[in-house]
């Protein structure tokens, strides 16, 4: 009941913050939004601003859990916070550091995703694929191809996991046994899945095949 309650409220709080960024934007009053965003990461988390940009996903997870539970709702906040002022910088011109919170909104996201953390404002997937299309004009590092991979196949979008997955091979940032095993992992489901993500049965054993005699273009 108290989780519950406490999800509840996290709902009713973020609602207000992103009413109250859209109208600071509004205003063009970018730099005050900033500030907000920099006093609510102090105020609402046992973790100040400056700890929770500098930190990996991985490492907000871990210092987020409690007894072996994630605490996705405080996360789902700290991505929704990281997102927002991604974009307020690109608003300022500040690109290099709209891409930095850009893409570690973008993991944690996909990291709730992964969690099936349930939705604050949105879905996390709702929230991450936003954030895709945002950061495909730029080059992305290996750890958020893999797991951009991870996320696109638990989310059933087998067609996406295969495109991110023909890159890292090309980039050789995976093994071909890795690979084998997503098509492996496919084969095993049925028809219906597979169309509706988008990779029917021919083409996932196509895709092994072409896996197998490293005929990847």
């Amino acid at each position: 009941m108290f989780e519950r309650d406490y999800f509840m409220r996290m709902i009713g709080q973020m609602g207000q913050v992103m009413g109250q960024m859209m109208g600071l934007r509004k205003e063009q009053k970018q730099e005050e939004a900033l500030f907000v965003i920099d006093d609510l990461f102090n105020q609402q988390f046992r973790l100040n601003g400056k700890l929770i940009r500098s930190l990996s996903d991985v490492d907000l997870i871990r210092i987020l859990t409690t007894n072996g539970v994630v605490e996705t709702a405080n996360l789902h906040a700290i991505a929704l916070l990281m997102k927002e002022e991604g974009e307020i910088l690109e608003e300022l011109g500040r690109l290099d550091q709209s891409y930095v919170s850009r893409l570690k909104a973008f993991h944690l996201f996909m990291r709730l995703a992964l969690l099936d953390a349930p939705l604050l404002l949105r879905t996390p997937s709702e929230e991450a694929n936003d954030l895709a299309l945002q950061l495909k004009a730029y080059e992305l590092p290996e750890a958020t191809k893999r797991l951009m991979f991870e996320w696109y196949e638990a989310d059933g979008r087998y067609d996406q996991a295969e495109n991110v997955l023909y890159e890292l091979l090309v980039d050789g940032m995976l093994l071909q046994e890795e690979a084998d095993d997503f098509y492996r992992r496919l084969l095993l489901l049925p028809d219906e899945r597979l169309i509706e993500g988008g990779l029917p049965r021919d083409e996932v054993l196509e895709g092994r095949q072409q896996v197998s005699t490293s005929k990847i273009v």
